[in-house]
């Protein structure tokens, strides 16, 4: 298996559009957003400037990137050209498979965390204690495993002329609704009610309360735990049932 994470890296390091769009594209992002924001005036309902607050939400939208448009695409194309049906022959097991997009993904969404944090710090001024960098960077890291898993789901749920649009209207529609790209405090009230129970506004939750110091709410804990119950779980049915079509 590690001799297939080490591929899989390999093919993800190469491939420079999906380098821009989830380490350097966040970055950019963030600076569109919060590059003329000044870093005293907060955000209604956060306490969080606007600089701190997008600094998360671009944190959390570039490991989304990585380990969803990344996993969905190459897992439906594979499928396609008879790969994944190839490896199959091998010892690998299913799970090996799986564990390995899963690995190699995570492993790019790192730098795309990281690079946001320094831009945040180098041209808005962003200043954190020292755990809370290392918390946010574990958190950040760690929930983008839900995504991973619906991004296998993805891959094996659509064929290859489909995941992209699939892929995209999830992608974009979760971030947008979820708060990465613009405070859910703008929203009209009944759509913060629906962005609220997203799995990637309370990802992005768990990160805005490191930064304010203060234990994550249970509903978004409980929120992303069932989310990764779900896509996992969704995941592993499509697998077996894939495995039995071919």
């Amino acid at each position: 298996m590690s001799s297939l994470i080490k591929l899989e890296l390999a093919r993800a390091l190469r491939n420079r559009k999906f380098l821009f769009f989830s380490v350097i594209y966040p970055s950019a992002l963030f600076l569109l957003i919060a590059g003329n924001a000044d870093s005293k005036t907060k955000i209604d309902g956060t306490g969080l400037t606007l600089p701190t607050y997008m600094m998360v939400s671009m944190a959390s939208f570039g490991a989304l990137t990585a380990v969803l448009m990344g996993n969905s695409e190459r897992i439906a194309k594979e499928r396609e050209s008879g790969w994944v049906r190839q490896l199959r022959l091998t010892t690998l097991p299913g799970r090996g498979y799986v564990l390995a997009k899963t690995a190699s993904a995570a492993v790019v969404s790192l730098p795309s965390i990281v690079i946001v944090f320094v831009v945040a710090a180098a041209v808005k001024d962003v200043r954190l204690d020292a755990w809370q960098w290392l918390a946010l960077t574990g958190a950040i890291w760690a929930g983008s495993l839900v995504f991973a898993a619906l991004g296998v789901a993805i891959g094996y749920l659509a064929s290859g002329d489909a995941v992209r649009p699939i892929t995209m209207i999830t992608y974009f529609g979760m971030s947008m609704l979820g708060g990465l790209w613009m405070p859910t405090t703008t929203f009209p009230q009944w759509l913060q009610d629906i962005a609220k129970w997203l799995p990637t506004h309370a990802y992005a939750a768990l990160g805005r309360a490191i930064e304010q110091s203060q234990a994550p709410q249970a509903q978004d804990i409980a929120i992303l735990v069932v989310s990764f119950a779900l896509f996992a779980g969704g995941a592993a049915w499509l697998y077996r049932k894939d495995t039995l079509k071919a």
